[in-house]
This record gives C-alpha cells, sequence and structure tokens, in this order.
C-alpha cells in the first residue's frame, strides 16, 4: 500500500566519485544546506537524490534504481514523496523553437519551460482551491466560512511578496488574470521576458505555492546564481512563508543564503563523507 512520507531522514549515496567516497546525509525536516568547494560533488547529491525519487514515483525501483543511492523517509513506512527539483542556470533551449510550437509562449531558455510548466500548476492550483472554497461555502457550516477565508490567503501572499520584490523595477503582478503576467508602468509583460534573476525567483516562489502547504521536498542547486544579495539573503524565509511544511535542500556558495538565521542548517560536505 503506497504511502506519502512527510520528509526525508537521510540520504546515502555510494559510489561518489568512482567508488572513492561513500555519503551519509542525516537531514532535518525543515532546511539543509550542504555547503563545500566547487568539485566536491554537491550537484551530484542534490541531483542524484532527486534522480531516484523520480525513480520511486515512477514505480521503477525494482527495475532501473537510480544505483548506489538509499533514502530514507518520516514516517519510515512511507513509499514516496512529493518533490520539485529546481535549477539555476538558464541555458538557451537546443530546440526552442520546437518548444514554442508547443508551449505557444516565448519559451527559449530552460527557466522559460520551468516557467510554462508552473503556469500549468499554477492554474490547476487555482481549480483546486476555488473547488474547496465552493464546497466550504455551501456546507451550511459556519465556521466552513472562515475556513474558506484562509484558503484565499496563500494566493495573496504570493502576489504581495512578489509585488514587494519586483518593486524596485516596477513590475507588479496582474492580479485579474488566471495565469501569472506583470504590469510596468502600463504595459502588460509575460513572465518568460523577465530577467535571469526574476524568472529564478518567481520559479521557487511559485513552486512553494502550488504545493499547497503540504509536506514535500525542494530540491535546489545554487539557487543563488542571478540572484541579487537582498533576495538571496530572503529566499528562505520566502519560500516557508509560502509553504511552512515543505523540507528544503540545497547546495549553495553563497554566505548570504543562510544570513537570515540559517546558519545552523548548514552541512560542510567533509563531514558526511566516508572514504
Amino acid at each position: 500500500m503506497e504511502k506519502l512520507a512527510q520528509y526525508i531522514k537521510s540520504i546515502e549515496i555510494d559510489s561518489l566519485w568512482s567508488n572513492r567516497r561513500h555519503i551519509k546525509w542525516q537531514l532535518r525536516p525543515d532546511v539543509n544546506i550542504l555547503s563545500g568547494s566547487n568539485g566536491v560533488g554537491k550537484s551530484t547529491i542534490i541531483n542524484r537524490s532527486a534522480a531516484h525519487l523520480k525513480v520511486m514515483r515512477d514505480g521503477l525501483v525494482t527495475r532501473n534504481p537510480e544505483q548506489g543511492v538509499s533514502i530514507t523517509f518520516y514516517p519510515e513506512d512511507a513509499t514516496h514523496i512529493t518533490f520539485d527539483l529546481i535549477g539555476s542556470v538558464d541555458r538557451p533551449i537546443l530546440n526552442s523553437e520546437l518548444l514554442e510550437k508547443i508551449s505557444g509562449a516565448n519559451v527559449r531558455t530552460e527557466l522559460d519551460w520551468q516557467l510554462y510548466h508552473l503556469q500549468r500548476r499554477y492554474l490547476n492550483y487555482q481549480v483546486n482551491i476555488g473547488n474547496r472554497i465552493i464546497s466550504l461555502l455551501t456546507s451550511g457550516n459556519p465556521d466552513d466560512q472562515r475556513l474558506a477565508t484562509e484558503l484565499t490567503k496563500p494566493k495573496k501572499m504570493f502576489q504581495d511578496l512578489v509585488d514587494d520584490l519586483f518593486a524596485p523595477t516596477g513590475k507588479t503582478i496582474v492580479r485579474d488574470s488566471n495565469e501569472i503576467f506583470f504590469n510596468q508602468y502600463g504595459e502588460t509583460l509575460s513572465p518568460y521576458i523577465l530577467s535571469s534573476g526574476e524568472k529564478q525567483l518567481l520559479v521557487i516562489m511559485l513552486t512553494a505555492l502550488v504545493m499547497e502547504c503540504r509536506p514535500g521536498v525542494l530540491f535546489m542547486d545554487e539557487p543563488e546564481i542571478s540572484l541579487h544579495i537582498e533576495w538571496q539573503q530572503r529566499l528562505i524565509t520566502l519560500i516557508r512563508t509560502l509553504n511552512p511544511n515543505v523540507q528544503i535542500i540545497l547546495c549553495t556558495h553563497s554566505p548570504a543564503i543562510i544570513m537570515d538565521g540559517w546558519m545552523d542548517a548548514v552541512t560542510e560536505i567533509e563531514d558526511i563523507i566516508e572514504e
């Protein structure tokens, strides 16, 4: 019987760096930040862990496991977990013209492609929330009306936070649209023409929102790339404001990421390596 996990307790990886290193990482349920020098395997740990979870989610564990990776959940009898992996480099996509034909949007980079999928999830999120609100308002229970009001708050919080973050450039979210668009001095802008840093931040915050405050894991590989220092400092707090139940697992080179009270969440990669 399938059972959804609340968070990851530990990650073990054999054969990192051609059989020379064994990784054993005990995780916190809230925030986990992996630090270390270039080339020591931080991104490899993040990406191999996410690849293994994808195999588990797709039901392929017995046929095609991500070799050498072992993940334990809480609770221990859980079989899988909800997760997202967010990349950070805004590389051009080789077949961008084909993707643009498929999507009907100006999808030309990897961040554009992530945004395109998130737009679809954002629409589903709004439908789900709308249906729950209607059910509560028609239940006849006075307490349910209060609960219905609570359901509208995360989306407004997301919009308010994005408006605040983008205020220096005069961009605000168009609030009467079912998709993400921006207004800038009277002009409507697609999210695909934002700067790399703006797209990166939008991808992260949208992902946190559409999780609907449910437990899950957010993997991020050097999310500070393209983000200016103030956004780096606020990043973890922003994510956990939108979803306080998310478990964050990231690797970084930026000291700014931990400056908002997350110093004790840092693990040096040398401390989880067994030769």
